[in-house]
This record gives structure tokens, sequence and C-alpha cells, in this order.
């Protein structure tokens, strides 16, 4: 440097820079360093730039005002260094002879100067719309020329000097304020130049973020106030990049194989010696083969995730590696600025540079954490996105085979938990490495701060981890057992709300409340547990830090005399502590993540290996006509089929159940796995499964199907498909919103719209798999002659029908008869019949019956169901009324404070308060412990450090393990409070819904009652306690912050109030969008799982009609839309993160400024106290933000419960003083007196003024068209529905008077629907065990089921599956049966099942309860007039009203409407 600078200007002068009161820096070091710096850093990083410019250019920017200015501004700058440069020169010229360093700098930053004019013209012709790199050139070229600045105020040089450098100073200046500014965007460019997506400039990022959150505050946001997701980040980019490393992965893989197999088997067979297995030495030289077979490599999926997402990722953890660097400086600073307290003659200035020298290292700490948390969390959206991506294609494309290896609900669980396992993961996947190199780096320093006494800390550390370990795995066994648990509960109240009304029907509800009680009890059992170990694994981690500082520091000062624990030693050890605090606490939690992850990536990678559907199977491009098979084995359902089907013809297909008959359908779509022969179709398919699919859209929407509209073409579909009434009965007609698989329409109806949804398409080849077993008969042989039959809409085209009705075959061309997976018969179906074998036996057996009951209902069912109507009207105003409930709960969360105060009250007023009390004194032990410390670090000044040592660590022992057993007791008690309110609020819950009336049930969706029950219980349960466990904690850290620093620094306090001020602020900024982000982006979330699940069960429709791409955007669309109101979150949480801990380093920066200004009153101890207690504040705020955030997330739902538990009641279960005497009903008398009745309030009447007498032991048949009441009357008898007007009376006594369960327990009713629960047959027969087993069997065998329950090994404690799933309708109909038979009431109610069952169950029912019922009053609702023919006497009602009422032969002879119905079912001529 003396070269450059001459011997009068030396580099460096300690006691002009250090040792002075008014420092400054040398003109040498000014010169060279700091105007160099800048210069360097534009030469290193242009030519990288450049070459990336290069490579990505965005199009092309016009030259505007701005970018001339800063032109011009850059070229003035070389002309301001130049001027310099001649004055030296000029200088040299006069004699005058300078150093060297004045002539190279000038010429070092002017031509710098000409590369940056370079660079701002260069960046406009590429389309950059703002330069980073120029950015950070011009904020370092004015932050090295600050202290110039002052140095020429203080001693003015020579004139030019002055000028030239205050000229170039405020150039500077101008061009680091115009660099905030953005270009306009490209012109020719294919990159995104949408105005609101989001760039990664970081300053448009923040203006966007800070626009966001000011409307997410003052209104409640909404979909289109959020940007538009980065081009870089949407699936259309994000999907194919990975889905081409996993190509190139099974590619490899498959190679590698190939390879092996061939090195296996090149060796050819020796001489002589057969070629096929079974020579003599053939079975070891097959052993020896298979023993040397290498098992196949499996492509790797984390390869193509690492390949794809890596680099990006690694440039997040660069910005780990700077930060964790960092982090050690302030530990360092501190210890500067104890000793600087402690050197009284030390110059002032000192302090001050070293208070902002631990701001700026915060600050800059800040700045790059939130930078790499950025990186992570893209990495983490874009894996999601992509996984997302690939197994929805995946799931579109797998054979059945693979299919039925997991299930819809597991490949759901693939996209929503794994992905989102892989997402959660990558934000803490660096603490892999940073751990490790964090507590390396801590335990140098305090090694070289206490020397090898830190080992007896460490040791401290070590032996907790087996504790930590421990507790973690029985929580993680209560969790499984918990869930266990949940999941029952779940089921049995999704059970009890399906039945709900059989319940009330049966006055069950009290047994069922036991039920539900019995498993909530365990699962309490269990949450317990848990909390005792979360509260033994919060003491550990609080009292982890303070229990190794104690060990340190006794080893420290009891191993040597001479070691003085003095406050320099104590705090920086301290804040070291804390460092180690959180990797010691990440680490374990990210390897127990790592693992989760490594069984989430071994399940994707399984499901994306799985064999797939081979688009080769069906020649679709042949020039014959028709469909023809050659000798085909379909996997083993259908066997050497030779079958050719003529262009337009009719094939009809029939066989018993599972005889193949779908496996053909599937086989000529593809979807089965064909072993040999030949498949070839010729033109486009249309295919109607057995099972209609129906997505969740609109009903016109489901019929085009992505075909373009067309009003005559669609209307003469509907009109085909028998769906025109139907539209008049829909709300919304053909644009009425079709709910979740096909919800709001009857099965015939989803039948008929899959119908349409083929004949629309216009195919050549119609595969119609069983489409009339769903359908009435009368509709069937509409849509029969409509649509399929010889003149049909589809006449000319190729059909093949499987079907179960024989009246459709005479029409056919021809007919194939199947038998286990062959054809047995094919021809018309004369020669079928002329041939004389099995399939002309069965008809013979059917085609009676079937004629018969064609007539027999050919003329009723034309009346359009008004009942039907009505329940789609509830149905659709209920999808209408839903979808507005999902705005309004997404829209408009006020939380409110008396949702707070109810929590309070569920968990106890006093108990609340004292869990406060117990957190405030657990601090109190805290700062007693530190103070303490501070205390015994002034010993050393006193000399008085030997005589106290046992007492000094005594009293810091004693306080620091009181805080600890606070800690565990306030945790534990806080533990039971919620616990506590947890079980109170699920009681009230589960109470309110047992006494709910009918008509809730009837108008709220289950899916909203189940998720109170599920979502919003477990929040209650496991979510909110750890909230507010956190936020107590938190919250209660950061007080005690606050009063340790003003109790040692009083002025303090001045800048509690603005700090507070600002971080209210900005924390009810953020809450207020960030809670508004969540339900967006849980709102956005379940239309991607539902549509995948919609997807999955209609893949093989999708695939037939060719519609895979577009369901593929459609899902794309739908993860991006969810990934766009996810990423504003990640953004806001960065936005938050950087100014509450900028907040933070305030603290930091006045807790060590007024400890310098205060620094002659301080001693080093407090100074080293209310320091470090600053540096742990960040955490603590930060935390506290999101714990807000949470805390107001979680009590929601409290209020949803709330809001459940308090809905109207029905009238109570048992009225004291009006109980009927125990044999009531004797006689079974039963009238109705002017009564009529409504569904709801504002609905019409229903039962207008009922008049009738009915005496004991009558049997009454009910007749009347659909909607006249008849069902309405039978629920009045149960009081289900309570009356308008009027009244019911049964033996003299007023129904409406008594208890609902003394009324109910006394009527017995055959519903129409059988409902069973899960559980044992005898628990569904008798919950209460009211009866013995002989009762029982009794009952059993009068309802002809006793043979089929004997045969059973389980006897009486048959398992019954979910709705009773395991046994036929026509058994649970009996079993309905059965229960009436156990109760056998005075006054029994049949609502007579239609299409339910069998006419053999049917008869057995009727002639059971003519025996068994015989002195009883029976009511019956008849849809088979036939079974009420000898019925006492007959009851017509008409619109609500009683049309005829008298014997059947009277009501034959009247001619009235009875006899009308008589004459349609052929009993009466």
């Amino acid at each position: 440097m003396e070269r450059l600078c001459g011997p009068e200007l030396p580099f460096w002068v300690a006691n002009q820079t250090l040792h002075t009161d008014n420092p400054d820096l040398p003109e040498c070091f000014q010169l060279s360093v700091l105007s160099w710096l800048p210069c360097v850093y534009l030469w290193l990083a242009c030519p990288p730039y450049i070459f990336y410019v290069q490579r990505n250019n965005m199009g092309y920017i016009m030259m505007s005002v701005l970018n001339r200015v800063k032109t011009v501004f850059a070229l003035l700058l070389w002309i301001v260094c130049w001027a310099d440069l001649f004055g030296t020169f000029q200088e040299l010229h006069q004699g005058d002879t300078r150093p060297p360093i004045y002539f190279v700098t000038p010429l070092v930053v002017g031509i710098t100067m000409l590369l940056a004019t370079f660079l701002i013209q260069f960046e406009r012709l590429r389309g950059i719309q703002s330069s980073g790199i120029l950015f950070i050139f011009w904020f370092l070229s004015v932050l090295c020329a600050i202290v110039p600045f002052r140095s020429k105020i203080l001693q003015i040089p020579d004139k030019l000097r002055f000028i030239t450098f205050y000229l170039y100073f405020s150039l500077v200046v101008s061009q680091l304020i115009l660099c905030c500014f953005n270009e306009k965007p490209p012109l020719f460019s294919n990159v995104d130049t949408d105005p609101v997506s989001l760039t990664h400039t970081h300053t448009h990022t923040h203006t966007h973020v800070c626009f966001t959150l000011l409307v997410g505050y003052r209104n409640p946001l909404e979909a289109k106030d959020l940007w538009s997701l980065n081009k870089r980040d949407s699936s259309e980019e994000v999907v194919p990049k990975l889905l081409r490393e996993w190509d190139l992965e099974q590619i490899k893989a498959h190679s590698a194989e190939d390879r092996s197999t061939q090195a296996l088997y090149s060796k050819p067979p020796p001489a002589g010696e057969s070629n096929h297995v079974g020579g003599e030495n053939s079975p070891e030289e097959v052993d020896v083969l298979l023993s040397k077979k290498k098992t196949p490599k499996k492509p790797s999926f984390l390869r193509s995730l690492i390949k794809a997402f890596g680099p990006y990722f690694l440039i997040g953890s660069a910005f780990k590696l700077l930060q964790d660097l960092i982090t050690f400086v302030n530990p360092q600073l501190l210890s500067l600025l104890i000793s600087f307290t402690k050197q009284k003659e030390a110059p002032t200035w000192w302090g001050y540079a070293l208070a902002f020298l631990m701001f700026c290292t915060a600050f800059l700490q800040t700045l790059i954490l939130h930078q790499h948390f950025q990186y992570c969390f893209v990495t983490g959206m874009r894996l999601r996105t992509a996984i997302i991506g690939a197994i929805y294609r995946k799931s579109l494309i797998i054979t059945n085979a693979a299919k039925r290896t997991s299930t819809v609900g597991e490949i759901v669980n693939l996209m929503s938990v794994d992905a989102q396992r892989f997402m959660d993961l990558t934000t803490f996947l660096n603490m892999l490495w940073s751990a490790p190199l964090q507590i390396i780096l801590a335990l140098y320093f305090l090694w070289q701060n206490l020397g090898p006494s830190v080992l007896a800390g460490v040791a401290v550390m070590i032996l907790l981890i087996p504790l930590n370990a421990a507790i973690a795995v029985r929580t993680r066994a209560y969790q499984v057992e918990q869930m266990h648990y949940k999941d029952a509960r779940i089921k049995l109240m999704n059970e009890i709300l399906n039945g709900i009304k059989v319940l009330k029907l049966y006055a069950w509800e009290n047994s069922f409340k036991e039920k539900v009680l019995e498993i909530r009890q365990k699962e309490l059992n269990v949450l317990r547990k848990t909390a005792y170990l979360g509260a033994l694994s919060t003491m550990a981690w609080t009292s982890a830090p303070f229990l190794v500082a104690l060990m340190t520091f006794a080893v420290y000062v009891t191993v040597d005399k001479n070691n003085i624990l003095d406050a320099d030693k104590a705090f920086v050890s301290l804040s070291l502590f804390n460092i180690l605090r959180f990797p010691l606490n990440m680490l374990p939690q990210v390897i127990s993540s790592v693992v989760q992850a490594s069984v989430s990536l071994k399940r994707i990678q399984d499901f994306l290996s799985h064999e797939e559907l081979d688009p080769e199977s069906v020649d679709r491009n042949n020039t014959a006509t028709g469909t023809y098979f050659t000798d085909v084995p379909v996997c083993v359902f259908v066997r050497s089929i030779n079958l050719m089907v003529p262009q337009g013809s009719l094939l009809a297909v029939v066989g018993h159940v599972g005889c193949g008959k779908s496996s053909l359908v599937s086989a000529l779509l593809g979807e089965m796995e064909k072993l040999e022969g030949h498949i070839s179709i010729r033109g486009s398919v249309a295919y109607v499964p057995q099972q209609a699919w129906i997505q969740n859209a609109t009903l016109r929407d489901n019929i085009l199907f992505g075909k373009a509209y067309n009003e005559q073409k669609y209307r003469s579909c509907l009109e085909a498909c028998a769906l025109t009434p139907d539209l008049e009965v829909l709300p919304g007609g053909d644009l009425t919103e079709i709910g979740e698989k096909g919800i709001n329409l009857s099965g015939g109806q989803r039948q008929r719209v899959s119908l349409a949804r083929a004949l629309y398409n216009e195919a050549d080849v119609y595969l119609l798999d069983d489409p009339l077993s769903a359908v009435d008969s009368h509709v069937a042989k509409h849509i029969f002659d409509h649509v399929i039959g010889p003149e049909g809409a589809l006449k000319g085209k190729t059909r093949i029908l499987v079907t179960h009705g024989i009246s459709f075959l005479p029409q056919v061309n021809n007919i194939m008869v199947m038998v286990e997976g062959r054809v047995s018969e094919m021809g018309s179906y004369q020669e079928l019949l002329q041939q004389n074998g099995a399939f002309a036996e069965f008809l013979r057996n059917y085609s009676l019956e079937d004629i018969i009951e064609d007539e027999a209902t050919g003329t009723t069912i034309c009346y359009y169901s008004r009942g039907i109507q009505n329940s789609l009207r509830s149905v659709d105003l209920l999808i209408f009324c839903s979808t507005w409930l999902l705005f309004a709960t997404a829209w408009f969360p006020l939380v409110k404070s008396k949702v707070f105060w109810e929590y309070a009250k569920a968990v106890g007023p006093l108990l609340t308060l004292f869990i406060c009390f117990l957190y405030g004194c657990q601090s109190a032990a805290a700062i007693g412990a530190n103070v303490w410390l501070s205390q015994w670090t002034n010993d050393e000044a006193q000399n008085m450090t030997q005589e106290n040592v046992s007492m000094r660590v005594g009293v810091y022992a004693a306080l620091g393990i009181t805080q600890g057993i606070l800690v565990m007791v306030s945790s534990f008690t806080l533990a039971m409070g919620n616990i506590g309110a947890a079980r109170k609020l699920h009681y009230a819950l589960l109470d309110n819904k047992f006494h709910t009336p009918q008509s809730f049930f009837d108008t709220t969706p289950i899916g909203r009652v189940i998720n109170r029950f599920s979502k919003d219980i477990y929040v209650i349960d496991e979510a909110l306690p750890s909230t507010v466990l956190m936020f107590l904690g938190t919250f209660f850290s950061s007080l005690s912050t606050m009063i340790v620093i003003v109790a040692s620094t009083p002025i303090f306090a001045v800048v509690i109030a603005p700090l507070t001020f600002i971080y209210v602020f900005v924390q009810r900024f953020y809450v207020a969008t960030s809670r508004q982000l969540k339900r967006l982006e849980s709102v956005t979330r379940s239309p991607i799982y539902s549509h995948f699940s919609e997807t999955v069960t209609g893949s093989s429709v999708i695939r037939a009609y060719g519609r895979r791409d577009a369901f593929v955007l459609m899902s794309d669309v739908k993860v991006d839309d969810n990934q766009k109101s996810y990423y504003p979150g990640i953004v806001a949480n960065r936005w938050l993160g950087v100014r509450i801990e900028f907040i933070g380093n305030c603290i930091v920066l006045f807790a060590a400024l007024f400890a310098v200004i205060g620094k002659n009153n301080l001693n080093p101890g407090l100074v080293g106290l209310s320091v470090s207690y600053a540096l742990l504040v960040t955490m603590s705020l930060n935390w506290m933000v999101r714990m807000t955030s949470d805390l107001e997330s979680n009590i929601v739902a409290v209020e949803r419960v709330k809001e459940y538990s308090e809905t109207k009641i029905e009238a109570p279960w048992e009225v004291e003083d009006k109980k009927p005497s125990p044999d009531w009903p004797s006689q079974g008398k039963v009238e109705f007196l002017d009564y009529s009745v409504r569904y709801r309030e504002g609905l019409d009447l229903v039962l207008k003024n009922l008049t009738l007498s009915v005496v004991g032991g009558e049997k009454i048949g009910i007749v009347g068209r659909t909607g006249a009441g008849k069902s309405s009357m039978t629920l009045c008898l149960f009081r289900l529905l309570e009356a308008a007007g009027g009244e019911i009376t049964i033996d003299g006594v007023k129904i409406s008077e008594i208890g609902l369960h003394d009324l109910r327990s006394k009527l017995t009713i055959i519903p129409q629907e059988p409902v069973l629960f899960s559980g044992s047959l005898r628990m569904n027969l008798d919950p209460f065990e009211k009866y013995n087993d002989g009762e029982v069997w009794k009952a059993l065998e009068l309802s002809h089921l006793n043979k089929f329950v004997s045969n059973q090994p389980a006897k009486l404690e048959l398992e019954c599956s979910e709705g009773g799933e395991n046994l036929s309708v026509g058994q649970r109909q009996l079993v309905c049966l059965a229960r009436a038979l156990l109760r056998k009431t005075r006054i029994l109610i049949l609502d007579e099942a239609t299409a339910a069952i069998d006419l053999e169950t049917d008869d057995l029912i009727q002639s059971t309860i003519r025996t068994q019922f015989e002195d009883c009053t029976v009511f019956t609702i008849a849809h088979r007039l036939n079974t009420i023919m000898d019925y006492t006497r007959v009851l017509v009602l008409d619109k609500g009203q009683v049309a005829e009422f008298d014997t059947p032969s009277k009501l034959l002879s009247k001619r009235g409407i009875f006899y009308g119905m008589a004459k349609d079912a052929g009993l009466t001529q």
C-alpha cells in the first residue's frame, strides 16, 4: 500500500481511528478500500450475470424517461471521475506530485461507471425490468461514500476534489433511488407479464404483499384480490419437469433390468440336453439362475425430485449457511460490550458502534434467514404441485389390477397427506446439516470461553436426548391409540346421523348416546396420558438450557479456585446455550419428519410404478366395420371369446350375475389385461357404465361432457332419455348443480343422465352396461323404444347391450349368452328358442312373471312423485344454502371475545386464573435465577468470589429447579383444564344433537354435522391446547424480557410504548389477512381432492370418451388455484417475519444503547443480563404473532361447536307428571281430531283438518297418490312432525302432552327402508337388552331369520357391517320385522317396502303380521293394493284430506278413487 499511497499517507493509524473520541479513517484507506469495494463487486458479478441474461432473453424494453435519466447519470458519474483524474494530471503539470492512488482510483471508478452504463442498456435490450446487481452496486457505493462525506466536511481538501466528490455522492444517491423503480414490461416476450403476477424482484413482492395485507385488513379477501401464480410455479411448468425426470429414471431402471436378464440367459444350453425345464439336471440349473438373479433395480423417485428441484433448493441452502455463520457474531459482540462497560476510559463511540453492529448483524441475519425460507417454501410448493400432478395423471392410466391394490381414499391420501409431508419437510430439510454445524460452532466458542467444563453441560444434553426420545415414542403410540378411538367414534356418529330417524322412531337415543360417550371416555383417557407426557416433555424442553448452564458453571467454579465466573463468561455462555437450544430441539423433529417423508416417498414411488393400461390393446384404426374379438382370454374373467358385431346391429349380452358380462365390456374398452388375441373397434366409443358416474357439475355439463351445446340435439336427447319431466322437478332445471356422486338425483335419474351423455356424444359404437336396471319398468320401456331399440335414436349405430330385462330380447339382432366367462350360446331370439338350451329354459321360467308385472306397473307410475319433488327441492335448497354458507363461513370470520369467554367458562374461570398465575410464577422464577446469576458475576469486582461459591450455586440451582417444576405443574394444569373443556363441549353437542328435531336433519347435510364431531372436536382436543400452551409461554417470556430490560435500564420504558404500538399494528394487520388466506386456501383445497376422487371413480368413462387431457387440465387449474392462495400466505409470513424481527432487533439496539449511555451507573452483570435477554426476544415475539393467529383460527372450532350445541330442541323425552300408565295403550284406539300439520314453518299444510277414529284391533290400509300425505300421517303419530292444529289421542290420552319416549316406545313401525347399525345382530334387535335370548330367538323364528342366524358361527353376536351391508336387503327388512315382533306393542305402523324386496319376502312379512299382530291396531301404507284387500278399512288420502274411508268392498262398489287405483293395478275389472 505504501507504494500506492506514498509515505505521507499511511494506510492505517490506530490513534486516529480507534483510540480517540473523534474517529476518522485515513485518506489512503478511504481512497483504496472504500472506493474499490463496489468496483470489485461489480466486475466480479458481471461475467456470470451477463452469461445468465444472455441465456434467458426476456424480450425488449422501449427506451423510457427513467432509462434515459439512469444512463445520463451514469455517464455524468464517468465524467466526474475523469474530471478528478484530469485535475490530478493538471497538478502534476504544475509540479505538485501526488501519490499513484490519486491516478488509479478515479481511473478504476470511471471505467466501472462505464460498465454500469453498459449494463443499464444491456438489461433494457434483454427485457429486465429491475436490476438486483446494479441495486447492490449503487447501495455499496453510497455506503462506502458515507465516511469520506464526513471526513471532507471535517477537513476540506482542495476545492476541485471537494466539488467532484459531492457531485459524485449526489449522483450515486440518485442512481440508488432510481434503481427502486421498475421499467415497463418488455415487448416480444413469452414471459408472463401479467400485472398481478408475482415476479421474484423483491421490491415488487413487498409492494404486492403490503397491498394484499391492506385489502385483507380493510375488507374480507376474495379470490380476485390474489395475484396470479408465477408461470414457473404453475402446474404447466412444474409437473412436466418432474415427469421428464421420472420417465428417464424408469427408462434407466428398465434398461438395467434388461441388461441383467440378458446376461443371465445368454449361456447356450449344453448339447444333447433338453432345453426345457424338466431335463434331468435342469432344476438345479434353474435354482442357480434364480439365485444369481439380482432384484430388479427400481426407478428412484427421490432422484427425480432432486434433479427437478434440487438446484433451486441449493440456493436456499447457501443462504442458510450464511445465516448460521452470522448467528455467532452477536455473542462475540456481547462479549466486547461487556468488556467495554468494564473499561471506564474507553471512547464512548465504541459502545455506540457495538450497539449498532449488534443491530446490523441481527438485521442482516433476519433478511438472510427469510430469503432462505422463501426458497425453501417455494421449493415445497413446487414439490406438492408436481407430486399431485404426477399422481393425478398416473391414476387415469393405471390398470384395474393396480387400482384394486389401493382404494380411492388411499390415493387421495397420497395427494393430501404425503404430498403435504414433502412440502412441510423442505422448510426444515436444511437443518439436517445446519443443526450439527451450529452445535459444533457453539461448542467451539463455549470451549474457548469456559474450557473443558463445557463437557459437563454437553453430558446433560446427551442425557436428555434418550428421555425426549422415550417421550416421543410413547406419545406416538398414544396418538395411534387415540386415532383408533376417534375413528370408531366418528364411524358410530356417522351411522347415528344417517339413521337418526330410526333412532327417534324406536326411542333408542339413550342407548346410542351411552355408546358414543363410552368411546369418548376412552379417547379422553388417552388424551390425559398424552398430557402427562406433554407436561414432562415441556419441562425437559424448558429446563434443558438451564440445567446445561447450571452444570457447566458449577463445574467451572468448583474445578479450579482460579476460575472466576465474571459477567463476560456467564452471559456470553448463556447466549451461546440459547443458540444451542434450537438445533438440539429441531434435530430429532427433522429426523422423524425425514423418516415419515421416506415412508411417503416409498408409497408415492410404488404408486407411480404401477402397471399402466396398454393403449394398444384395442385396435381403434381398423377398417373393419363394427367390433370383433378373436379368441381373447382377458385375465381370467373372460376366456376364448370369438365375436363379431356387424356395424349398425344391436347385440344383447345376457347371463347370470358374475358370468363376465361387464368384464367383456371392459375388455372392449381396453380396461382389462389382454393375454392373447385381437380386439378391434372401428370409430369412436361411448360407454354407459353399470353404476352411473355423475360429476359434481350442472346437469347440462354432465350431459354435454365437454361437447359444444346444440339446443335442438340436446332437447331431443333429454326427450329420448325421459329426462324432461325431471327437469320440471329440479329447481334450476338443467342448470341445477348436481351434488357429489349425484347425491340429489335418484338412481334412475343418474342412469338416464349417463345414457343421455352417451347419446349426445354421437359415437360409432355404444357399449351399454345394463343401463335399464336402475329405472322403473315403464321408463325402461320408453328408453328402449326411443334410444336403444331398433326404432330408437341409436338405430344404425353398433350397440352392445348388457341386460337382465327379458322383455326386450325379442327386439335385438343377436343375443349372446355367457356362462362363467365363456360364450355358451349365440344367435337371434328365435334361433336360441329353437336350440332349446339353457337360454330357452331360463326364458320359460321368467318371462311370464315379467310380463304380468309389466302390466301391473304400467300405468300407476306416470304420476310424478311429489314426495321426491319435495325432497329434491329441499336437497337443492340445501346445496344452494350450503354453497352460500361456505362463502359466508369463508368470508366473515369475526372471532369475538365472547368465544374466548365461552372457552374460559368451559375450562373453568377460577382454573383459568390459576393457570395464568402459575405461568407468572414460572417466569418470576426464571428471572430470579438470571438476576441471581448477574449478582454472582459481580462478586468478582468485590473479591468475594470463593466464600460464596456453594451458596451461589445452591440458590441458582434451587431457583432453576423451581422454575422446571412450575413449568410442569402449569402445563399439566392447563392440559387438564383443556380436557375438561373438551369433554363439556362434546357432551353438550352430542346431547343437543340427540334432542334436535328431525326437521333439522332433513335440511342440514350430514357432512356438516359430522364435521363438527370430527374436525372441530379434534381441534378442541388437540390443536387448541398446544396453541394455548405456546401462546402463554411466548407471552410470558416476552413480558419477562421487557421487565428485565426496564429494571436494568429504566429509560428503556420510553421506547416500549412506540414499539408495542408498531408490534400490535403489524400483528393485527397480518392476522386479519393471514386468517382469510388460510380460509381461502382450505376452501380451494377440497375441490382438488373431490375432483380427484370423482375422477378415479369415473376413470373408465373418462378414458372411453377420450377426455383424459381435459380432466388433467381441470385438475391442474384447481391445484394452481389452491397454490395461488397458499403463495401469498408464504410471502405474508416472510413480510411479518422481517417486520417483527426488526422490532426485536430494535429492542436489542435500545438495550445495548441504554447500557452504553448508563455505563457509569451499571455493573457488567446487569448489562449482560439485559442484552442477553434482548437477544432472545425476537424469537418469542415472532412466535407470539403466529400463535395469536393460530389461536384465532382454532378458537373458531369452539364457536362452531357451540353453534350446533344450541340449536332448537324437540319436546322433552319424559314428562314426569303426565306419564301414561305402564299398560297404556291397552286397546289401541286412535283418534285424529281436526288435525293439521306442516313440515316446517312457512311451508304449506301437508295434512288439513283430518278427523277420523280407529277402533282398537282394526287393520287400516292407507293409500293415495304420491304426495297425498300418507307418510306424514304416520310421522304425526310418532310426533316427528308436531301438530299445526287439532290433536291425536290414543286410548283417550292426548299424545301432545306426554313425553316423546313414553309415546314412541309404545308404538312400533316397520320402516320402508330398513336401517341397521354396525354392531351385533342382537344389539340391532334389542339395544337396551330388555329381552332374554329365548325371546330374541322366538322373534327371529317368526320373522323366518332363525335358519340364517343359526347357520352363522357367531349366532346372535353376528357382526353387522356399516348399514348392514353384509345382509341382503330382504334380510335387513326381516330384521326390522323381528324388531317389531320383539316390541309387540298394541299399535303397529307398516310403511310397505316397494322395490327393495322380492315377492317371496313380502309374502313372509304379510303372513307374519296377519298372525302375530292379530289383536293389534295396524296401519299399513300400501303401494301394492293386493296386500290390503282383506283389511278392515281402507283410508284414501288426497291432497292431505280424507277422500274415502270405508271397507275395501264398499269402496270398490262406490267406483271412486280407490276403484280407479284397483283397476290400474289389474285387481278389478
